[in-house]
């Protein structure tokens, strides 16, 4: 593996460090970051919600609130629909919640995934009309794309509002409402990377500012801080930037998310083995927390929870979540299985071949894209994973760094039945006959993207630091720079001819050292899955590592998390 360091502007990094009064290390990394300016890097230090931007400059926006005092007014018939993602539940929990405290007649509802497919699809919206024709229909985290199906809402005298974040490259919804960054806002937009959970929380405070003005009492008793818990695990689920906005969100909302005030939350918190009263991190909501809200969705029904984000019945939210984890062990076994499966199947291809496509019909639709990107990271190759629906071979896309998977598979269209999505991540569908021709133009248009050349598995070092640097004092320092995630990533540290002790293996593959700081100073450090690469004891080498709080029954310690290590000079 390649390491990278690009060293920053020295003058820029003693003037941060100066004046915010940091350490050498802290302030290099605030300007790896683009924050070589003091007002700035304070900024983003300290994102507060006084930062925000007022919501009603949010194209559109005002226009849907000014819809929506109209429905509340008339008491019309609400229907809220999102998608069955953790972005969509909090979107539409969020929703609901105040809508309800304002007395508004609604109904919610998610896609059934393995019957009715994504979005506004026809079998959701017949399922959704066959309750009865809503006056206003306002869908988030999807419909961008559904032009058809809103022109049939329209076609029945339903009032559209679309609240999405998702690029189309259809033609845009007529007659409908859309609030969307991606489509109508500046590129420089504050708001514009904020994901369904976020434009909704603009939304309802848009809402608020406007009621507020008109001297409505209820409005200014609701505190929408109370509610960025919500706003915290769609934003970090999601995988948006946590930079501006979505950083204010994450920071804040992670702090709510400590005491959780839900019921439904409360009993997440439980079967989830997440300790009540400590510090949230990302990691919690990525891999406890935000799974199993995405289990239901992908093996059941997503109603579930959002019923228990909403319920104040501890004793059945407690039964939802034991459902919910449940679903997520589920999950894990049929993941397991089929990433297994993908493995052998990649081997069997070529797994050296610049991109893969991997077929079989009876992998479950709800996991394939968490195999596909199991399967790119495995072997460094932008991977299509595909199981069968109703004859078609449908899935999901997971690129690597250095690959635009949208443009590579642009010239591929001929292949396929629809498709879509970021440059990382794009759902498709195709003819199962079709993918031996999709897997030889994916193949062909990922060399031409990359020049021939595919970028090689490597680390991207952010500073180099001594080993005596890696206190606690230093960690607390650290944490101002977190949350970490998509667009502010933990830093990457490296130090040069260190000393590891006790070099032990123990679990499945996974290492366990003591790095020598200084003469009989020691810090504990582990290397996941690093067995086959054990690093030798009692010499001097280089270390790429992560640094963080190892938190285990109520103790708190520093620990570096290696990821890889070189034999000095090589």
């Amino acid at each position: 593996m390649h390491w990278h360091h690009d060293p920053v502007d020295a003058c820029s990094a003693d003037r941060v460090g100066r004046a915010l009064a940091l350490s050498e290390v802290t302030a290099r990394l605030l300007c790896r970051r683009g924050f070589s300016d003091p007002d700035d890097a304070a900024a983003f230090l300290q994102p507060r919600l006084a930062r925000l931007e007022d919501p009603l400059r949010v194209k559109n926006l005002e226009r849907a609130v000014t819809r929506l005092r109209k429905a509340l007014h008339r008491e019309e018939q609400i229907v809220i629909f999102g998608d069955y993602d953790v972005d969509g539940v909090t979107s539409t929990a969020l929703l609901v919640h105040i809508l309800q405290r304002f007395g508004a007649k609604l109904r919610y509802y998610v896609p059934r995934r393995l019957d009715e497919g994504y979005g506004l699809s026809r079998g959701a919206l017949d399922r959704v009309l066959e309750d009865g024709v809503p006056s206003l229909f306002i869908a988030v985290d999807c419909g961008t794309s559904s032009r058809e199906e809103v022109a049939g809402l329209r076609e029945k005298g339903v009032d559209v509002i679309i609240i999405d974040h998702h690029v189309s490259k259809e033609a845009l919804p007529d007659e409908a409402i859309l609030i969307n960054p991606h489509v109508h806002d500046p590129a420089d937009a504050p708001w514009r990377e904020l994901c369904a959970v976020g434009l909704v929380f603009k939304f309802v405070h848009g809402l608020l500012k406007v009621l507020r003005a008109d001297g409505d009492a209820l409005a200014h008793e609701i505190d929408l801080k109370e509610h960025l818990d919500l706003v915290a695990l769609g934003t970090i689920s999601d995988l948006v930037p946590l930079l501006g906005e979505n950083r204010i969100f994450a920071r804040i909302g992670l702090q709510t998310l400590q005491s959780p005030q839900r019921a439904g939350l409360f009993a997440l918190f439980e079967v989830a083995g997440v300790e009540l009263g400590r510090r949230i991190d990302p990691f919690d909501i990525s891999f406890r927390l935000g799974p199993r809200i995405n289990a239901s969705g992908r093996l059941d029904d997503a109603s579930r929870p959002i019923e228990m984000l909403l319920s104040t019945d501890l004793t059945g939210c407690r039964a939802t979540a034991r459902e919910l984890d449940n679903f997520n062990q589920d999950r894990q076994a049929i993941e397991a299985t089929i990433t297994e499966q993908a493995i052998r199947m990649a081997e069997n291809y070529g797994s050296d071949a610049a991109a893969l496509v991997l077929h079989a019909p009876e992998w479950h639709p709800g996991v394939v894209g968490i195999v596909a990107s199991r399967i790119s990271q495995h072997f460094h190759r932008p991977t299509l994973v595909l199981g069968s629906e109703d004859g078609l071979a449908k899935g999901s896309g997971r690129s690597i760094a250095g690959v635009n998977l949208v443009e590579a598979l642009q010239p591929c269209s001929a292949f396929l039945e629809k498709w879509g999505g970021h440059p990382m991540a794009v759902g498709v569908t195709a003819q199962v006959e079709q993918l031996d021709a999709l897997r030889e133009a994916l193949v062909t248009a990922v060399m031409n993207q990359v020049n021939g050349v595919l970028p090689e598995k490597s680390i991207r070092i952010d500073d180099w630091v001594r080993p005596s640097v890696l206190t606690g004092q230093f960690l607390d320092e650290l944490d101002q720079l977190a949350p970490f995630g998509q667009g502010n990533p933990e830093p990457l540290l490296a130090s040069r001819g260190v000393i590891l002790r006790h070099v032990k293996t123990f679990g499945k593959g996974h290492v366990r050292f003591q790095l020598e700081r200084g003469p009989g100073d020691f810090l504990a450090g582990v290397y996941w899955r690093g067995a086959d690469h054990l690093p030798p004891e009692n010499q001097p080498v280089d270390v790429a590592f992560r640094f963080h709080w190892n938190i285990w029954r109520g103790r708190r310690d520093p620990r570096v998390s290696l990821i890889d290590w070189n034999l000095p000079n090589l």
